[in-house]
């Protein structure tokens, strides 16, 4: 289906591919599961606007964050009736994983400076792993 888009403000699929640092495939497929739609010249190629660039930052930044594709598709659709369920089960999962790389953290930090030659024998060290030793035993 031919849709007239202003041209000035298009990019193709490699262009977009290259400002996001993706493989043109990976938008192919945003676009087979329903994530991109993208406008098609009078030749059939795939041209993307501005609200397409926005829609691929929002993907790409989704998935660095952890959201599967089910999880974006309900993120990017207004309509969806379980939007807050799903984005209220990814800001829990957030904040999760926010908590256990925040005590990794602190258990780096003192990696780094402990005087101790095995770490793993540092009583102060093995305080940082008390709640996965007190899970597993």
């Amino acid at each position: 289906m031919y849709v007239h888009v202003d041209m000035k403000s298009t990019l193709s699929i490699g262009d977009l591919a290259a400002r996001f640092a993706l493989a043109t495939h990976v938008l192919r497929h945003w676009e087979d599961v329903g994530l991109l739609r993208p406008a098609r010249d009078a030749g059939g190629r795939r041209v993307y606007g501005d609200d397409d660039v926005v829609r691929v930052a929002v993907i790409v930044r989704s998935k660095a964050a952890g959201m599967s594709l089910e999880q974006i598709a309900v993120l990017l659709d207004q309509e969806a009736r379980d939007r807050h369920v799903v984005l209220e089960e990814h800001v829990a999962e957030l904040d999760r994983r926010m908590a256990e790389m925040a005590l990794s953290r602190e258990m780096t930090l003192h990696a780094l400076h402990c005087e101790a030659h095995d770490i793993t024998r540092c009583p102060n060290f093995r305080s940082h792993l008390d709640d996965l030793l007190a899970r597993t035993s």
